[in-house]
């Protein structure tokens, strides 16, 4: 068996988490009784860096688009929900690695998870594949690690500070949703397997 090989950059990482995901989420809350625990879906889709959306964003935000080495979308639905994605739950997230090895850089978003505003995180990959996503708001501190334990299987744990201290804490684990196609080429080379 192939040894599993973790992304090491932010495109890596993207491309690797392409299509959807099942989200079962634990939330802590430190400060109040609310419990925002439970089931979901994660959508995500990648863009090159020639993609104009990348364009149109960094020009609203003064950023330098020949920088951006790419993008991805993030949609979020319930688990249980038939309707289709809100853009409400959506976000867009732009790659501007520091250098040619994209170990570290800055993410652009154009609204944030805690506060909804554009925000430019920093991040970080370690030699083990761990990603560490530091976030600065305009009252709070985040911070995301997430790791991919096998190409379907990922894990996110995070972190919200406010003045006061750590305020909430959240663990995801997450399971790619296969498509159809998908499951097929499983069985055919599950069968291979067999046979060989």
């Amino acid at each position: 068996m192939a040894r599993f090989v973790p992304p090491m950059t932010m495109m890596a990482f993207f491309r690797k988490s392409e299509g959807t995901w099942h989200t079962q989420r634990t939330v802590h809350h430190f400060d109040c009784t609310n419990d925002e625990s439970g089931e979901s879906n994660l959508m995500i889709q990648v863009f090159d860096s020639s993609d104009e959306r990348i364009a149109e964003v960094c020009k609203q935000q003064g950023l330098d688009a020949s920088r951006a080495a790419g993008a991805a979308k993030f949609g979020w639905q319930s688990a249980l929900s038939d309707a289709p994605p809100s853009d409400k739950y959506a976000a867009f997230l732009i790659d501007i690695p520091d250098d040619s090895t994209g170990l570290t850089g800055r993410l652009f978003r154009d609204h944030g998870y805690v506060e909804s505003i554009p925000v430019i995180s920093r991040y970080s990959f370690s030699e083990d594949g761990l990603l560490t996503i530091s976030t600065d708001y305009e009252n709070s501190q985040g911070q995301e690690r997430a790791w991919f334990v096998s190409d379907n299987f990922r894990v996110r744990v995070s972190t919200v500070r406010m003045m006061g201290g750590v305020n909430l804490m959240t663990y995801c684990s997450e399971f790619r949703c296969v498509s159809e196609q998908m499951l097929d080429e499983m069985v055919i080379h599950n069968a291979a397997l067999s046979h060989a």
